[in-house]
């Protein structure tokens, strides 16, 4: 039996942003300027989304584009990256970046914040 997405899966946004998260990046926007995300998958940190000031990460071919989010009160969509051998394991699922208490990582803008950005996931098709 094929794997489909749903119509309405097909529809949804490949990354969307919890309330929170959004507050969070109105307020990192405003201290560091044009915001971009990059996920790793990597171990420890590198498998939580890191938020960087646009550009200040770089991608190649190694990385996958997956979204460009909108933000109330953003001027700019903030771009959301993975590389691709993560974004392999991950193409069955939505991606909901949402933001909690603790301690995120050093290179990530929202550290002194005493939060973390956090990726949860929904499982999308058939």
């Amino acid at each position: 039996m094929d794997r489909q997405e749903s119509p309405e899966s097909k529809n949804a946004p490949r990354v969307e942003l919890t309330p929170a998260a959004a507050g969070l990046l109105r307020r990192l926007r405003e201290a560091h300027g044009p915001l971009m995300f990059h996920q790793s998958g990597g171990c420890c940190d590198g498998s939580a989304p890191m938020c960087y000031p646009e550009g200040e990460f770089r991608t190649g071919d190694s990385d996958v584009l997956l979204a460009s989010l909108t933000v109330d009160g953003v001027a700019e969509p903030i771009t959301f990256w993975m590389s691709r051998s993560q974004y392999e394991l991950w193409s069955h699922t939505r991606l909901i970046v949402d933001v909690v208490p603790g301690r995120g990582s050093g290179f990530s803008l929202e550290a002194p914040e005493g939060v973390r950005f956090l990726i949860r996931s929904r499982m999308v098709g058939a």
